[in-house]
């Protein structure tokens, strides 16, 4: 079996070697990878690679692990990177810089979202962990048993969760380049208990008023108030003075402002998805679970993990993410039809068998990348499964009848234990079950009925799919079909 040791000594010749690597970092799903002269990278090796499930030429070179497995071949790949000459550093930096610089494929508004989205994503694991003790504690409650040990488990679910916003300062000036611990510093004045006696526009504040929100925007102001000091004091006082001012100068604009400001939009936020759903919850969800997947190859979606985040601190769990969630499904019904449908297509059949179980389990790159996309009218036809489970979900929540996620990052059938909402947890289930089921079978059926047997050459008008060639070249965030990990 192949280990996460094997896997990075392996993908590291095929990037070009340690030398073409400029940085490694990841998310929930891939290696993100910087590189310095991305013509060395041996795409088909790569995507053929056991352990590899689809790669994505973006702003980073990333390759899609899985979650788990990823962070532990990011660790390896950093070990392998260590040994370096002080020569071979400087080359990296430089070639570092020349890559930010060159922002491949970006814009503003995508490289804030991202910038914002790097934010959070450090946070998923630790929201991963308490929800599903925080929902654990809960089948524990209702159903009456060691009523000794819940308040404890209570307490150990929740102190994240109450303390969050330090850990969204510290990682915001980290992001964007201030010292993290004077961000995490900042962001504590929201959730100090003593801010109930500060008063602002007329009315006490209260601990935690304005959220994550609140606190990224102080840590974003101080990380602007330390670099304006940095740049202005001589290296003694600059010791004393730029920790002292940047606290100060933040510190009491959040409290006189950015506290009040983003306790309103806060606010806002959880009023308008709860208005959304429970007003428009059929058509809402049609819209967000057929739009999901459009959003996430714009990597527009990153702006919804501030929301969901937000919606987690202040309900506890967010209503969005399982209505997101059916996209996933429309995308597996798709490929099962697809499947079906092209018996004759064996390199397709067998990537679709590999990849199939993670998207079973939320993980949707590899279908997306080695199946739907290159297609084409397929990923039209996952949409539509998407929008049906979607609309499922959000009828039930016109019902009265809430489902919610008590974290973000998984999704399809992983997201089961972090499900929470307003009725019992078995009704709970039971819906987002049917979500995921009426997203299975309307994309499986669209995606049928569009697709004639032997018709895998149609791309998405009905011409002639791309060659191999013309697909590697056109897109690189559309891997080639044959190149998924075959388990």
């Amino acid at each position: 079996m192949q280990t996460s040791n094997d896997t990075a000594a392996a993908l590291l010749p095929l990037v070009g070697g340690p030398a073409n690597v400029t940085s490694v970092a990841h998310c929930v799903t891939r290696l993100r990878l910087g590189l310095a002269d991305r013509s060395l990278v041996d795409a088909q090796a790569l995507r053929a690679l056991p352990g590899v499930l689809g790669v994505v030429d973006d702003d980073t070179y990333q390759i899609v692990l899985g979650p788990g497995v990823v962070g532990e071949v990011a660790a390896r790949v950093e070990a392998l990177l260590a040994p370096r000459s002080a020569a071979e550093e400087l080359a990296s930096l430089g070639t570092e810089l020349r890559e930010r610089r060159r922002q491949r494929n970006a814009t503003p508004v995508k490289n804030a979202l991202r910038r914002i989205a790097n934010v959070f994503v450090p946070l998923i694991p630790a929201l991963i962990g308490c929800g599903v003790l925080a929902g654990l504690g809960g089948l524990l409650v209702n159903a009456g048993w060691l009523p000794g040990l819940t308040p404890a488990l209570a307490a150990v679910s929740s102190g994240f969760m109450a303390l969050m916003a330090v850990f969204v300062g510290y990682q915001t000036a980290k992001e964007f380049g201030g010292t993290p611990v004077l961000g995490g510093a900042v962001a504590a004045v929201v959730v100090y208990p003593g801010v109930a006696k500060v008063t602002a526009f007329g009315v006490h504040l209260a601990p935690g008023q304005g959220g994550v929100l609140g606190a990224l925007a102080a840590a974003l102001l101080g990380t602007y108030v330390e670099r304006w000091c940095r740049g202005r004091l001589p290296g003694a006082l600059d010791v004393l003075l730029t920790p002292a001012v940047t606290v100060l100068v933040a510190g009491m604009v959040t409290l006189y402002g950015l506290m009040y400001a983003a306790g309103a939009v806060s606010s806002a936020i959880g009023t308008a998805a709860d208005w959304l759903l429970t007003t428009t919850g059929a058509f809402a969800g049609l819209v967000l679970g057929g739009l999901f997947l459009p959003l996430v190859m714009l990597g527009l979606h990153q702006a919804l993990i501030p929301i969901h985040t937000t919606l987690i601190e202040q309900q506890g769990y967010t209503v969005l993410l399982p209505v997101l969630a059916m996209a996933g499904a429309g995308q597996v019904g798709a490929a099962l039809a697809v499947y079906v449908r092209l018996r004759h297509d064996t390199s397709l059949r067998t990537t679709i068998r590999s990849a199939l179980p993670a998207g079973l389990l939320g993980v949707g790159e590899p279908l997306i990348y080695g199946v739907s996309l290159p297609l084409g009218r397929p990923f039209l036809t996952a949409c539509t499964g998407g929008a049906a489970g979607g609309a499922f979900v959000g009828f039930f929540a016109m019902l009265g009848d809430r489902v919610g996620a008590t974290a973000i990052g998984p999704s399809g059938w992983a997201l089961f234990p972090l499900l929470a909402g307003n009725r019992s947890p078995a009704l709970t289930a039971a819906i987002y079950a049917g979500g995921l089921l009426t997203g299975y079978g309307v994309g499986f059926l669209a995606t049928y009925v569009i697709l004639r047997p032997g018709a895998s050459d149609l791309g998405p008008v009905g011409a002639a799919r791309p060659s191999r060639g013309t697909m590697e070249g056109a897109s690189d965030s559309a891997p080639r079909k044959d190149h998924v990990e075959r388990s």
